[in-house]
């Protein structure tokens, strides 16, 4: 299989703008990932080529790109799956969105993580613990309502498709509302009041307008327009 690569670059120690690198790799197969791809770009042809990636497994998610117009990992995109029955393929890889392109396809991170860190993104419970020493248990129908928010890995592709955190990157953003929905929905974490005052804020949840972009980048298949119409709902009937 050939596939023809399009790679948006851009150096800011030469570069005044952006550009397209364009590249042909030959013997392609097509269970290889996009990762995969630009791993022989950077090893064979240009090693001035920069990229965020770490355990090509879907699990660390540093290699968030905009693959053919849409987020994705690159290292679950499967060349097979963008062009199905070719033996010719075309694929374009640009950085995420949103936020400030570094080098090539590394963005800035911390405004996201700032974000992220906005809503206090871990357990909170200053109560004594149980007289027994034993852990705070949780039913497993308490468990379940917060469920699918842990699967979060952070690596922005939700965030940086939503069209209210291109207009504004005031937003916070889907993923840090997804965070805060895993510990807002937490029975055993006391400090939900101050998620929500976070969340339900001007740059909150109220920005979202539900067009489901998020969702569909997940990786992990995280319901998130789910998860903050659960949060928008909390804050309207202040009900947990």
């Amino acid at each position: 299989m050939q596939v023809n690569l399009r790679i948006r670059r851009f150096n800011p120690e030469k570069d005044k703008k952006a550009w397209w690198g364009e590249y042909t790799l030959q013997n392609v197969d097509p269970t290889d990932t996009v990762l995969d791809l630009l791993n022989r770009v950077k090893w064979e042809i240009d090693g001035t080529l920069a990229l965020r990636r770490s355990c090509a497994h879907g699990v660390c998610g540093s290699d968030a790109l905009r693959i053919n117009g849409a987020n994705a990992l690159a290292c679950k995109t499967l060349v097979q799956r963008l062009a199905p029955g070719s033996n010719r393929v075309k694929i374009q890889v640009e950085p995420i969105l949103g936020l400030r392109v570094i080098k090539d396809l590394i963005v800035d991170m911390e405004p996201f993580f700032d974000h992220y860190k906005s809503v206090l993104p871990y357990f909170i419970n200053d109560q004594p613990v149980p007289a027994d020493g034993r852990e705070r248990l949780q039913s497993p129908e308490d468990r379940a309502r917060f469920d699918d928010t842990t699967k979060c890995i952070l690596c922005a592709a939700c965030t940086t498709s939503c069209p209210s955190f291109w207009a504004n990157d005031r937003y916070v953003g889907p993923a840090a509302i997804v965070n805060a929905h895993r510990f807002i929905f937490d029975s055993r974490d006391t400090a939900a009041e101050e998620r929500l005052n976070v969340v339900g804020d001007t740059f909150g949840v109220w920005r979202c307008r539900t067009n489901f972009n998020c969702t569909n980048a997940c990786p992990r298949e995280i319901e998130i327009t789910k998860a903050i119409a659960e949060v928008k709902q909390v804050l309207v009937s202040g009900e947990i």
